[in-house]
Formats: structure tokens, sequence, C-alpha cells
């Protein structure tokens, strides 16, 4: 009997707000490994059929870019478990699998109707780890977060449907933007992507979400989409240069931004944006490309989420002008963030993955693209290889002396820095894990050699900013991107149009009540007392009209 990994981490999570504390702890690690070991006993192919409404689904599909996806997902379910330990919350550590499983299954859904069911399992089971954050502001980050989500599923809905009626079928496989319903469905992906003007969902709310919470955020929803695109739309050049902007406008607002864990949220944009620019320029480099990256992001983005969460934990902030001097506190926690954010350097995983990417546009002689991706990789390390360790731990000492962080917090973290070094040490084993096959290697002197230039020419632009003050400061302050929409624009066009309808209902309620008054006067002037009806009237006057009366009803009860 073939076993689906996704149902055996939504089945494995159903005891766990049962289970005793050790048991539990064993429990939740042991899911994600047996998961993992399910899915690389598969062989390629379609193992899971059912039938539903006369409709053929294939809900368990595996080759090569589904196992990728599928094992980087696992992979990080079990370090975010192990990440999640010490917590006391049942209600997170049983959200983290199910969620985890909704990345799972769409990544081994054959079928779109699978796909769909998974794609909105992912939205309902995440806004809980905003919500459980029990402020709020998480929840009102959490409902804006779940509009966002449900206006995505919507539109994936909508082109399901669409793309069906027009004799697409359902097989999950490569979908046309031009037509109608392979456009609203790439819309409804570019949500959860976080494409430009669609994505204020992602830097509103995963900052606002709990330690635990924001970890696993970065992992599942915006990778879950990366799948999507490169298994829908791989080779859709528009990609390309929604990629490039993707990349590039998110460094200007990590620059400025207090909150580090909102600097690592647009960071997450602009890597997301390597991926989405790949998928876009397609072939095997591209999509390859695209895959390993969303696998070592995971990972490193992954360890500087939980290096700031346990910042959070221990300090009660993250924000970059209440923090700095933990070093002397949290010295390992310190350590492990620093390998996070030298994820581009030679033997680390973002070197590995990112050269893939840059060398497809290489190939393709896209000159400006790849000046511009370059330019967005400064800038990146600039905001997540620096800004983040270095006010967090490095800057002015705000005078916080607190514990270090909780051991299974450091494994977690250790673990994930231990992925990302041996992906960047061993790229070659890596890269046979890959959707296709490829003859390249990172690891030449010229590529090399300029990687580290740009790396240290970045190092030494902030250094210089910081030692002169010409860095730009940070301020308790939110500041507005696309959520302009919602935060300013909205209520005021709601409050201007309540406005004029109270001018307008009290415009016209005088005049109207004016004329009201008028015809109710002149309707009960006959009954007031020198009204017609109001004066005593003969009494033959009243017998006559009695008859008049009696001769109607006669005539009346003749016809």
């Amino acid at each position: 009997m073939t076993i689906n990994p996704a149902l055996l981490l939504i089945a494995g999570a159903l005891p766990v707000p049962l289970l005793p504390g050790r048991v539990r702890a064993v429990w939740m690690m042991l899911l994600p490994v047996a998961a993992m070991a399910v899915l690389w006993t598969l062989p390629e192919g379609v193992h899971g059929g059912l039938e539903l409404l006369g409709l053929q689904l294939q809900t368990l599909r595996v080759d090569a870019l589904a196992r990728i996806f599928a094992t980087a997902f696992i992979l990080a379910a079990f370090i975010f478990m192990i990440y999640a330990l010490h917590l006391r919350d049942r209600l997170q550590q049983t959200v983290i699998p199910v969620y985890a499983s909704s990345a799972v299954g769409g990544a081994l859904a054959g079928d779109l109707i699978t796909l769909f069911v998974f794609w909105e399992l992912a939205g309902l089971s995440s806004v809980f780890l905003i919500w459980a954050r029990g402020t709020e502001r998480a929840y009102r980050a959490g409902m804006r977060y779940l509009a966002a989500q449900i206006v995505s599923g919507l539109l994936m809905l909508g082109g399901v449907v669409l793309h069906v009626q027009s004799g697409g079928g359902l097989d999950f496989g490569v979908l046309d933007p031009t037509e109608a319903g392979g456009l609203l469905i790439l819309l409804g992906v570019g949500i959860k992507c976080a494409f430009p003007l669609l994505h204020a969902w992602l830097q509103d709310t995963y900052p606002e979400a709990t330690v635990v919470g924001t970890v696993a955020l970065s992992a599942f929803t915006t990778k879950f989409a990366v799948y999507v695109l490169a298994r829908g739309y791989a080779g859709t050049d528009a990609l390309v240069w929604v990629g490039v902007v993707m990349a590039c406008f998110p460094i200007f607002y990590a620059v400025i931004e207090n909150d580090l864990r909102r600097v690592l949220a647009y960071s997450m944009i602009n890597q997301l944006g390597f991926m989405v620019a790949a998928i876009g320029v397609g072939g095997a480099l591209g999509v390859n490309g695209a895959a390993a990256h969303a696998f070592a992001d995971i990972l490193f983005k992954g360890l500087l989420f939980m290096s700031m969460g346990a910042v959070l934990l221990r300090t009660g902030t993250t924000k970059a002008s209440d923090l700095g001097g933990l070093y002397k506190s949290m010295p390992q926690t310190m350590v492990l963030c620093v390998l996070g954010g030298a994820y581009a350097f030679p033997l680390f995983s973002g070197f590995a993955t990112k050269s893939l990417i840059m060398q497809a546009f290489a190939e393709e002689h896209r000159t400006l693209v790849w000046l511009l991706l370059l330019s967005a990789s400064a800038g990146a390390f600039l905001v997540a290889g620096l800004k983040v360790p270095f006010f967090s731990f490095f800057g002015r000492d705000r005078g916080h002396r607190v514990a270090e962080a909780p051991l299974n917090m450091r494994v977690a973290m250790g673990l994930a820095a231990a992925a990302s070094i041996a992906i960047g040490v061993a790229p070659n084993l890596f890269y046979g894990l890959l959707p296709y096959e490829m003859d390249y290697s990172a690891y030449t002197v010229p590529h090399v050699v300029n990687q580290v230039q740009l790396l240290l020419l970045a190092a030494l632009a902030f250094t210089v900013l910081i030692r002169t003050g010409r860095y730009p400061r940070e301020f308790a302050s939110v500041n507005l991107d696309a959520d302009v929409v919602y935060r300013r624009l909205l209520p005021r066009v709601w409050r201007t149009g309540l406005q004029g309808v109270t001018h307008m209902r009290d415009g016209l309620a005088k005049p109207l009540k004016r004329r009201a008054e008028r015809v109710t006067a002149v309707a009960f002037r006959p009954l007031r007392p020198r009204g017609w009806l109001g004066v005593p009237w003969p009494t033959d006057v009243m017998v006559l009209w009695v008859a008049v009366l009696l001769a109607l009803f006669l005539l009346i009860s003749l016809l």
C-alpha cells in the first residue's frame, strides 16, 4: 500500500495535543523522519488515484521536481519541530506538521483539485501561528493574512474551473498564462509568492506571528508558490521582470526598517525574486536554480529567522533601536546568526545555488537582468547578512543581560547551519538531486573571486556608512509599502464616502421633512375642528349620505 507523506504528517499531528511532554517531543521528531523515509522509498510515477464526482484525481505523483521540494519541506518541518520543543502551547506544535503537510501534499499533487485542497490548507492552518501570539496586533494581522490567502484561493479555484472548461483537463502540468484560467491561477500564485503590489501581506504579518510561527511561515507558503510556478509557468518571460523587481525594491525598505524580523521578511521577497526570475528564464539551469535556491533559502533564511526568534524570546523585542551588544549574553546564537548571514560566501548554500540562477541568465545573454540581479545580491547581503547580525549582536550595547537561547533552539539552528554548509561544501552532490541533469561547477576561480569581491565591497560600504554615521537611522515607526492601500487609502476612502453620505442625508433630510410636514398638514386639515369633517352635520344630510352608501353597496352586489 502506498502512503502519502503529507497524509502521514496530518495523521501524526492529530494525537500531538494528547501526548505528555517527553512523549510528544519524541513523536514530533519522528513524524518528519517517517515522512522523509516514505518519500524516498516512493519510485517516480503516479501512485495515488481517486475518483471524485466523476473526476479522476492524481493525489500522489512523484518526480524529481516534486521530490526536491517535498524533501525541503519535510527537512524544514524536522528542524522547526525541534525549534518548537520548548513550547507549552500545544496548538502551535500541532499546527506545524499540518502546515508542513500542506506544502508536501501540494508538491506531490498530480492534479489541480488536489493542489487546490492543499493550497487552502496552507492558508487556513498557518493563520493560527499568527493568532497564537495572542495580541491585538497579531489578531488584526492574522485577519489581513487570512484575507490574502482567501483571495489567492478564490483566484486559483476560478482559474481551475476556467482551465477545465476550456478543455485543459485536471492534470497539473504546464499552464498557459495567456488563457483566462492560466492567468487567474498565476495571479493566485502571485499573491502567495509576494509578487510586486501583491506582497504587502508578507512583511505586514510575518513579524506579528509567534517566535516559532514566523520561522515556519518563512519556509512553506512562499516556497509552495515557487514550486507551483516552476511546475506550471517555467519559461514565462514576463516572470523574469517580475522577479527582477522583487529582487530589487525590498532592499530599500529593508535598509530603513527598524524591526529586524520585518527586515528578514523584505529579504525573503528579495530572494523569492531570484527564484521567480529563474523560473521565467526557464530551461534546465533556470528551473534547477529556482529549486536549489528555494531549498537553500529555507535553510539560511530559516536560520536567520530562528536567531531573531531567540532574540525575541529572551529580550522581548527585535527592534534594532532597542538591541545591541547581545554577543555577550548569547554568543552561540550570535555565531549561528552570523553563519546564516554568510549564506552568499563560498562554502555556504547561497553561493552554490544562486550561482545557478546567475549562470542561466549569462548563458541567455540577458546582460541587463544579470547586472540588476548582481546588484540586488549585494544589497541583500547588506541587509540580511550584515544589518541583522550587527544591530542585534554588535551594535551599541543597550544593557540586555539575558540567558542564552534554549538548547532545543540552538540545536535546530545548528542543524540548519550544518545543512547550509553541507550544500556549500559539496554542491555537486546536491546538484544530483535537482530535476534536470546539468554540467556546472560553482567553484571556478573567476566565480569565487568575483563573489568574494562583491560581498567584501558590500561589507566595506556598510562599515563606512556605520562608522561615518551615514547609515539610515532606524525609527520606531511603520514604513508603509503597498499596504498603504488598506492601511491609509481604503480607510480614507471609506471615511470620505461616509461623510459624503452623512452630508447628503443631512442636506436632503430638512427639505424632505418640511415637505412631509406640508403633506401631513394638508391631509389632516379636514379632520381638524374647523375642517369640513370636523364641524357638525345636519341629520337629514347624514341620512342622505347613508342612503347613497346603501345604494352603492346594492349596485356593487348586483354587478
